[in-house]
């Protein structure tokens, strides 16, 4: 099995406004950066169990997410996987499937990775909307520093391509 040592897993649903915003912040960092072959960036979008093998192939896995909690829009948090678990509903049923619940799998299997989320909080999630709010894109930058600086703890140096 070939193994990345880190991915970048940006989840969400780009139909519900800021909801999508993982996804859109990966997109927007892979036009601006060049990483080493080991390192993957990923739109995981709202694939469910099919980012099971996307997870279980890496020894390092960041997640860019949304955190509906009640705090200010915009705040971004860092969490670990152990300090993720308690904002993490429990587990589902295999018919209604959460990105917690595909963690719980890989540990299942043993090939859970180390895991950090960098999450923000989202300004407008409830209503169907394929444009994220100009306030949160305006986020990215702040997101992007947090993300370079946990890539550089793992010794990944992203390079920032020229124009970016």
């Amino acid at each position: 099995m070939n193994i990345n040592k880190v991915t970048v897993l940006g989840i969400g649903n780009i139909l519900m406004g800021d909801e999508g915003f993982g996804v859109h912040f990966v997109r927007w960092f892979s036009k601006r950066y060049r990483t080493p072959d080991d390192v993957r960036i990923v739109d995981g979008g709202t694939l469910g169990y099919v980012l099971l093998d996307i997870i279980c192939r890496c020894d390092h896995l960041i997640v860019v997410d949304v955190l509906k909690l009640d705090d200010a829009p915009g705040s971004i948090y860092r969490f670990t996987k152990e300090e993720m678990e308690m904002h993490m509903p429990p587990p589902t049923t295999a018919h209604e499937v959460t990105f917690p619940d595909v963690l719980f799998k890989s540990e299942m299997l043993g090939e859970a990775p180390a895991t950090i989320f960098l999450c923000i909080i989202p300004e407008n999630f409830k209503d169907l909307d394929m444009n994220m709010s100009g306030f949160l894109f305006d986020k990215f930058n702040d997101m992007e520093k947090l993300l370079v600086s946990e890539l550089e703890k793992l010794n990944i140096l992203p390079e920032r391509l020229p124009d970016a």
